[in-house]
């Protein structure tokens, strides 16, 4: 029901004395006793195939100790990519309805596709803060637009905008590991410690989550949350210290054809899947062809592992390894928490839900990278350069990412990965919900189909609570899921749904009692022609892995169920249909905040500046000049200017009295020119002047760059420049760099002294150079 104001039932009089007061009308709203606490744990890019509990390689004994718990579902789905999915997971509407198509990154201006969750689709943080819960966001967020996730832009669409009290980590769809850009509710702020201290983000935000509770617990211990806990595991870069990664040496030398077929075993004998399951080809549709001819992308093929070096082997192995360590050590600080209530006597009445939010992430492509940024840039990787970085892959000297391969094999037993919503591995996905209390069954499966969208319902359901028809003066839509809570204690219980429809660049399905009708169609691979799709059908109850085409055998039937999709789409926003390559999706204009120009301000003292919304110096001729003061008998030292990361990056920073530059080309090259004199006390106009002369085969601008002192040049060195993008560590600090530096001679948390920095300005000269292709696919990279 709506919330009501409360009207105020004592009496007012001219004197206090006579009048009373009446503290019910103004008192904060309290939870019925006994209310349960709500954990609601998101993993990133976690296909079917990859916990142990659901028949993977990967040891996960909390996500094991949740299943022993409760319910293992075997049929749950999800839009196949980050922001969408999330959205249906707050909100319980589909991820058109919120508005959010694809990633919000990628917003087109459609009532289905503009990157803002609408307020009338209330998140459920939003309904449960007025029903007298506590709520708290840590992790992952990815449901905001870029232009509005810097110092400047609006925060109704930040997590304390939408219902939440508490909020720790990270705006953005990925995040490094061991340098996060943090916020903290609505404030970046710097990570507590460094990664030499043992810092890694997974147990940062277990460690604020712990504190949450237990704040809370000093003051109002019988006050019940939600904890929405979506850890950066495990989307890449794939981070974790070497002693987990080592934990799996050896366990995926069988390569990824292998792992499926052992996977699938497992699956079949913990019943998961029935006898009789079949794998689908590795590469089913490498020979599909578009309207006009166009090959099916190269980026989502498969190189079949006998055709791998033996070299390429033991890199992708490790890739895998890393993987897992990932995933792993995330589990073990996720069993942290869980031990925590279990101690506080918390767990009991706590329901945990677990998901992932898509597939396993095939954006690695079919050789994988150590450094995900060459990519982005258009810079390939070798085997022989990738192979110096071997033991390294993890540590915070790599931003790396497994292959394709691999990606298939964590969605064991199903087809293609995340991105693709017209097949079952990109949708189908871990599913686990425990409550003690409130679930006789344990340890139990289930088999009834069910969506993201449907958890919302199901939440509402174990408090009984009817969903508000009005929130914060908003009227509600409906929910557009269906509740599970019938499930729980009745393993045949039929599923509430008859049909789910997909919609995902440019991919589409539907289900419908039973059966799967989907399209052949690339993920983003720009062929367009929909009205020519070829279509499959599937009967989705004895075909899981989608390896029987009944088209032709049942042509009313997939009649039927296009005609079904067709509505569907129609009633939740999910035209029009978007297969567009990121080139030209990029290229749509888009609110941004501020006007374009070509010069641009920065002082100290300041969030840091992300790469979207700040100056891009990429194809462009540029002047950073910075004023600074040198104390009389101070030594100069530090940081003046610093933007991006050892991954790509640049800085203008002082070392031994010596001013230097160094510019960071995609982590190969640290390309640096020194002072020729000392600063001495005084103002002065430090900087650094790049002129572009030329360009190389990777479309790096080449061209002199020239370090002064005030007017008088002190050095010079050519150096080549990143052709797109620095990538997400882009940010623009002044007076300090906080992040993994671009140069080695110095580490973060590193600060100014001995003077101060006023201001540094940049300016930037001529029409950038520009590749869109390049610049759309960093953005699509970043789901």
């Amino acid at each position: 029901m709506a919330k009501k104001h409360k009207q105020f039932k004592g009496r007012i009089a001219l004197d206090a004395r006579d009048a009373e007061p009446d503290w019910s009308a103004f008192a904060p709203p309290e939870a019925p006793d006994g209310a349960p606490n709500i954990l609601y744990i998101v993993w990133d890019d976690v296909g079917f195939g990859a916990f142990e509990c659901y028949g993977g390689l990967i040891e996960t004994p909390n996500m094991t100790r949740i299943a022993n718990m409760g319910l293992r579902y075997t049929n749950f789905h999800t839009t196949a990519l980050c922001s969408p999915t999330r959205a249906c997971l707050l909100t319980g509407r589909n991820a058109t309805s919120n508005g959010m198509a694809c990633i919000s990154e990628f917003a087109t201006g459609y009532p289905g596709s503009n990157g803002r969750i609408p307020f009338e689709n209330a998140m459920i943080s939003e309904v449960l803060v007025d029903e007298g819960y506590s709520t708290y966001c840590l992790g992952k967020w990815h449901l905001t637009p870029d232009y509005d996730n810097h110092a400047a832009g609006s925060r109704r669409q930040w997590p304390l905008g939408r219902g939440f009290d508490r909020f720790y980590g990270f705006l953005g769809g990925e995040t490094n590991q061991w340098y996060p850009l943090l916020i903290q509710d609505n404030q970046s702020v710097d990570q507590p410690y460094m990664p030499e201290d043992g810092y890694h983000f997974s147990t940062d935000i277990a460690d604020k989550a712990l504190q949450y509770i237990r704040d809370a617990d000093a003051v109002a211990p019988d006050k019940p949350w939600l904890m929405y806990f979506a850890p950066g595991a495990a989307h890449a870069p794939h981070h974790v210290s070497k002693e987990w990664s080592d934990k799996y040496g050896g366990k995926f030398d069988m390569g990824y054809e292998a792992y499926r077929e052992q996977t699938l075993a497992r699956q079949i004998e913990m019943g998961l899947v029935p006898e009789g399951t079949e794998l689908p080809p590795i590469n089913e549709f490498v020979d599909e062809t578009g309207p006009n001819g166009e090959p099916w992308p190269q980026i989502d093929t498969v190189r079949p592992w006998d055709s791998l070096e033996e070299d390429e082997q033991r890199l992708f192995c490790r890739m895998a390894e890393v993987y897992a360590g990932f995933v792993d050590h995330c589990d073990h600080e996720i069993g942290r928490l869980l031990d925590y209530l279990e101690e506080t006597g918390k767990l009991d009445n706590t329901i945990i839900v677990v998901v992932s939010d898509n597939g396993a992430s095939g954006e690695g492509g079919p050789n994988g990278s150590v450094n995900e940024m060459k990519f982005f840039n258009g810079v390939p990787d070798s085997i022989e350069e990738n192979m110096k970085y071997l033991d390294d892959l993890g540590l915070p000297n790599t931003y790396n990412h497994y292959c394709t391969g691999w990606a298939q094999a964590f969605c064991t037993p199903f087809k293609m990965y995340k991105r693709y919503a017209n097949f079952e591995g990109g949708t189908a996905d871990p599913l686990m919900i425990a409550w003690p209390e409130g679930i006789k069954a344990h340890g139990e499966i289930r088999h009834q189909y069910c969506h993201a969208v449907d958890i919302v319902p199901t939440l509402y359901d174990c408090l009984g609570m009817e969903p508000p028809e009005e929130v914060h003066g908003y009227t509600q839509s409906e929910l557009e899921g269906d509740s599970l809570y019938h499930t729980f204690d009745n393993a045949d219980a039929p599923t509430k749904k008859h049909a789910q429809f997909y919609s995902m660049l440019g991919t589409r399905a539907v289900w419908y009692e039973g059966w799967h009708a989907a399209t052949v169609h690339p993920s983003m691979g720009g062929w367009g022609g929909f009205d020519q799709d070829r279509w499959v059908l599937y009967n989705h109850d004895d075909d899981r892995t989608q390896t029987k085409d009944l088209a032709d055998e049942y042509p009313a039937k997939l009649e039927q169920l296009k005609n079904l999709w067709a509505m569907l789409a129609g009633k939740y926003n999910a035209l029009p249909l978007d297969d567009r390559k990121s080139a030209e999706v990029l290229s749509i204009e888009r609110p941004e905040p501020g006007k374009a120009r070509d010069q641009y301000v920065y002082y100290p003292h300041t969030e840091p500046v992300p790469q979207a919304v700040g100056v891009s110096t990429a194809q462009r001729s540029y002047d950073i000049v910075a004023d600074v003061t040198v104390e009389d008998g101070g030594q100069p030292d530090g940081v003046i200017f610093a933007q991006g990361s050892h991954i790509g990056g640049h800085t203008l920073y002082v070392k031994d009295g010596r001013l230097h530059y160094v510019y960071n080309w995609l982590g190969e090259l640290q390309q640096k020119i020194s002072s020729s004199k000392s600063l001495e006390p005084g103002k002065h106009r430090l900087g650094v002047s790049f002129e572009i002369r030329d360009r190389d085969e990777y479309n790096s601008p080449v061209g002199p760059a020239r370090l002064f002192i005030d007017d008088e040049e002190v050095g010079s060195d050519d150096i080549k420049t990143t052709p797109v993008f620095f990538g997400l560590e882009g940010v623009i600090t002044i007076g300090r760099d906080t992040g993994k530096p671009a140069s080695d001679e110095y580490e973060s948390p590193d600060e100014f002294k001995g003077g101060v920095v006023e201001k540094v300005t940049i300016g930037v000269h001529g029409e950038p150079h520009r590749d869109p292709e390049k610049e759309a696919e960093i953005a699509r990279r970043r789901d």
